[in-house]
C-alpha cells in the first residue's frame, strides 16, 4: 500500500490517547480514522484494543515522526511501555483499575513526547475517574494530571483551567472538580483574576487576541446587590476591575442565569463561570457532538471531546465521534495560530 503524502513529514502529528480501553474512546478513534480525522496523528495505546474496537488494520511505530511510513488505511500506533498486559480481555463499560492506569500511561508517553519535541499536540479520549482512583494515582481528571506532568521539578505548578467550547459558546471556568462546598471557598478574588489572565492570553491561540470577557457571577441575580450573597460584592466584581486595569477587557458580574444566552447572541466572546456545573450544563445543552474541552495555560496544546467514557453503550456501536473530531480540528487551529 503506498504511503503517507510527504507532506505529513514536515509536520509534528498530533497526539491521540486511546483514554478508558473499557469506554468509547477506542471506538470513537476508530471512527476518527475511518473519517479520515487522524490523518496527521499518530494514536498512544494498546494495538488489541483498538483492533477490538473495529481498527482495519494498526501500524506499531516506534516514534511520531514514523507516521510518514505508515502505510494509508493503517492506523498509526505507538504502544507505550509498561502497559498492563490483557486490556482488550477486560469488559467493557466496568471500571478496573488496570484500565485506568494504561490511560495515564498513554498521557504520561503523549507529554513527554511533546516535551521531547516530537508531537505537535494532545487530543485525549475520555478516562474514567473512578479508574483512575482505583488505580492509585492522585488526579481527579485529565486537567490536574496535565498540570502536574508539565510542571518543572522545583517550580510551582502552572496554573491551568478548564475551557468548553462549541460554535455558539466557550466557557472558561474559575474551579474545576471540586465538591461545590470546597468549591465555593475556592471562588477567591486571586482565582478569578487569575482566570481572567489565562483565559486573555489563551484568546491568542485561537487567533483572537481581545476577547469580550462576560464574567458569571456565584450567587442568584449575581447576588441581587448583596441580598443573595456579596461574593461578587467582595471577590468577583473587585477582580474584574483589576483585570480591567491590565487591559482585558472583562465585565460584569453577571446573573448566571442569563450571561450564558447573551453571549451565545454575541454580546460577549467568553463567558468565565465560578463553578463546574454554572459553566458546563450550558455548553452541554447545546449538544456534545461539537463540543470540546480545552485545557488553558499548560505550555501546550491539549483538546478532548466533552464527553465521557460512556459506559452504558461501550461496544455497542452507538458511540458518536463528532466531538473527537472537533477536538482534532480545534488543536489545528490552536497550532497555526501559534505559528502565525
Amino acid at each position: 500500500m503506498p504511503g503517507r503524502s510527504s507532506g505529513t513529514a514536515r509536520v509534528k502529528p498530533l497526539l491521540v490517547t486511546m483514554g478508558d480501553a473499557a469506554g468509547i474512546g477506542p471506538e470513537i478513534i476508530v471512527q476518527a480514522f475511518r473519517q479520515g480525522a487522524l490523518h496527521d496523528a499518530v494514536v498512544i495505546g494498546d494495538p488489541a484494543v483498538l483492533r477490538r474496537a473495529g481498527a482495519p488494520m494498526t501500524a506499531l511505530i516506534d516514534a511520531p515522526a514514523d507516521l510518514v511510513d505508515v502505510p494509508s488505511g493503517c492506523l498509526p500506533l505507538l504502544q507505550p511501555p509498561d502497559l498492563p498486559a490483557g486490556l482488550a480481555e477486560l469488559p467493557l463499560g466496568r471500571i478496573d483499575a488496570r484500565n485506568g492506569a494504561a490511560a495515564a500511561r498513554c498521557i504520561e508517553q503523549a507529554v513527554a513526547l511533546v516535551q521531547a519535541g516530537q508531537g505537535a499536540a494532545i487530543v485525549t479520549a475520555p478516562l474514567h475517574k473512578e479508574a483512575l482512583a482505583a488505580a492509585g494515582l492522585p488526579w481527579p481528571g485529565h486537567t490536574e494530571m496535565l498540570q502536574a506532568l508539565c510542571t518543572t521539578p522545583g517550580q510551582p505548578a502552572p496554573p491551568v483551567r478548564m475551557m468548553l467550547a462549541n460554535d455558539e459558546l466557550r466557557v472558561v471556568l474559575v474551579t474545576i472538580h471540586l465538591s461545590l462546598r470546597r468549591a465555593l471557598d475556592a471562588v477567591t478574588f486571586d482565582a478569578v483574576l487569575q482566570t481572567l489572565r489565562i483565559a486573555h492570553r489563551a484568546a491568542r491561540d485561537w487567533g483572537q487576541p481581545a476577547p469580550r470577557i462576560a464574567v458569571a457571577g456565584l450567587n442568584p441575580h449575581a447576588g441581587e446587590g448583596g441580598l443573595f450573597g456579596d461574593e461578587e460584592l467582595t471577590i468577583i466584581g473587585p477582580a474584574v476591575q483589576a483585570a480591567r486595569a491590565e487591559g482585558i477587557d472583562a465585565s460584569g458580574p453577571y446573573a448566571p442565569d442569563t450571561v450564558f444566552m447573551r453571549a451565545r447572541r454575541g454580546a460577549f466572546d467568553l463567558v468565565v463561570a465560578m463553578t463546574h456545573d454554572h459553566g458546563l450544563i450550558p455548553v452541554k445543552y447545546l449538544g456534545v457532538e461539537q463540543g470540546v474541552n480545552v485545557t488553558l495555560g499548560l505550555p501546550l496544546v491539549r483538546t478532548s471531546p466533552d464527553h465521557g467514557t460512556a459506559f452504558d453503550i461501550a461496544g455497542q456501536g452507538l458511540a458518536d465521534a463528532s466531538s473527537l473530531v472537533a477536538a482534532l480540528r480545534w488543536a489545528r487551529r490552536a497550532l497555526a495560530a501559534r505559528q502565525a
